[in-house]
C-alpha cells in the first residue's frame, strides 16, 4: 500500500502527490471545458440530458472512491465516501438556493444551466481557496479544529433556529449587495441578451440581468464555502481528499438541478436534516481537539459517521416527501421578483 506523503510543516497527511494532485486539477478542468462546450449553445434541458449527465457525474466520484479504497486502503475510502455524502447534501441546499436566484431574476429556461455552470466554476475556485487556507490553519494553529467544530456548530443553531421559525425564506434580489454595488457601478438593461454580460447601450456599456444573476450566485458561493469546507475537514484532515470531495459533489450539480427541479421544494425537512449533520461534524471535531489535549476524551469513527450521516439524510428524505404528500410543493420560500416584470 502506498505511503502518505506528509505535508510540510503540521503533521498532516495525504494521499495527494504533486502528479496526483496536476491529474486531478486536470481533470477537473477538463471537465468544467467540457460542460461549458455543452451549454455554449442555450437550451433547454431534456430530462434525458439530465439524468444522462447525473449518471455520469454519480458514477465517475464512485469509481474514483474504488480507486482511492484499493489504492489507500479502507480508511482512506471511507474518508472520501463520508466527506463525498457530505458535500452532496450540502449541494443539494445550494441547488435550493440557485433555483431561487434563478426565479428572482426570471433567468429564462435556455440560459438557465450556463448561469449554473458559472456558479459551479466559481464555487469551485473558492473552495480550492478555502481549503488550502484550511489546511494552513490545521497545521498551524493548535485550535483549529475547534474553531471549525465552532463555525459548523453555529451554523448548524442558525439552520435550525430559521426551520424552527417557521418563516419561509425570502430572496428580494434589491437588496442584494453585489447587486446593489453593481447598479451603482454600471447601468442595468431591463431584458436578457442571451449569455452576453454587457452590451453597449445609447453610446455606453451596460449590464444585463445575466450579468447580475451570475454575480448573485457567485456571492452565494462564499457563504456556502464557509460552511462545506469546515464540515469536509470534519470527516478527514486529507487536503487532496477534502478538494476532491468538493470538485465531484460540485461537478455535477448543473444536470442535478434540472434531475430535482421539481422534487427541491418538497425537501421541506432538510433545513432540520443538514443542522443536525453539522452539529454532528462540529461534535466529532470538537472531541477530535480535546483528544490532542486529552487522551482519555474519546473520539468519533468515520465510518460511525457515515452511518449517522446516511440516517439523518433517509429520515429527513421521508418526513419531507409524507409532509407534502398531500400538498403538491412544499413551500419553502418567497421569491420577490423584480418590479417591471421581473427584470433586473
Amino acid at each position: 500500500m502506498p505511503e502518505l506523503s506528509p505535508l510540510a510543516a503540521g503533521g498532516l497527511s495525504s494521499v495527494g502527490t504533486p502528479t496526483l494532485w496536476a491529474v486531478t486539477i486536470v481533470g477537473v478542468l477538463v471537465l468544467l471545458v467540457l460542460d461549458f462546450l455543452v451549454t455554449r449553445k442555450p437550451h433547454e434541458v431534456s430530462m434525458r440530458e439530465a439524468l444522462g449527465w447525473s449518471a455520469f457525474y454519480i458514477a465517475l466520484p464512485l469509481a474514483f472512491g474504488a480507486w482511492i479504497w484499493s489504492r489507500y486502503g479502507s480508511q482512506q475510502g471511507i474518508e472520501y465516501l463520508t466527506g463525498y455524502l457530505v458535500e452532496k447534501s450540502l449541494s443539494v441546499d445550494n441547488l435550493f438556493v440557485f433555483m431561487l436566484l434563478l426565479a428572482a431574476f426570471a433567468v429564462p429556461a435556455v440560459l438557465a444551466q450556463r448561469v449554473l455552470l458559472y456558479g459551479i466554476a466559481g464555487a469551485l475556485v473558492l473552495r480550492g481557496v478555502f481549503i488550502a487556507l484550511g489546511a494552513a490553519a490545521l497545521q498551524t494553529l493548535d485550535f483549529a479544529f475547534l474553531l471549525f467544530a465552532l463555525i459548523l456548530i453555529a451554523t448548524a443553531v442558525k439552520l435550525l433556529r430559521d426551520a424552527l421559525s417557521g418563516h419561509e425564506q425570502e430572496v428580494d434580489i434589491n437588496k442584494m449587495r453585489s447587486v446593489r454595488l453593481l447598479r451603482k457601478i454600471m447601468p442595468v438593461v431591463d431584458d436578457y441578451h442571451g449569455t452576453r454580460m454587457t452590451i453597449r447601450q445609447a453610446g455606453r456599456r451596460a449590464l444585463t440581468p445575466f450579468a447580475l444573476v451570475v454575480v448573485a450566485v457567485l456571492a452565494t458561493d462564499i457563504v456556502f464555502a464557509v460552511d462545506s469546507v469546515p464540515a469536509v475537514y470534519g470527516i478527514t484532515e486529507d487536503p487532496y481528499l477534502v478538494f476532491a470531495t468538493n470538485a465531484f459533489a460540485l461537478l455535477g450539480l448543473r444536470a442535478l438541478y434540472f434531475v430535482l427541479h421539481a422534487a427541491l421544494s418538497r425537501l421541506v425537512h432538510l433545513s432540520y436534516g443538514l443542522a443536525a449533520i453539522l452539529a454532528f461534524i462540529g461534535v466529532k471535531l470538537g472531541l477530535h481537539w480535546a483528544h490532542g489535549i486529552w487522551k482519555g476524551v474519546p473520539e468519533i469513527p468515520t465510518l460511525a459517521s457515515l452511518g449517522v450521516i446516511i440516517g439523518v439524510l433517509v429520515i429527513v428524505t421521508i418526513t419531507s416527501l409524507r409532509a407534502t404528500r398531500n400538498s403538491g410543493d412544499g413551500k419553502r420560500t418567497v421569491v420577490h421578483e423584480v418590479q417591471g416584470g421581473g427584470s433586473a
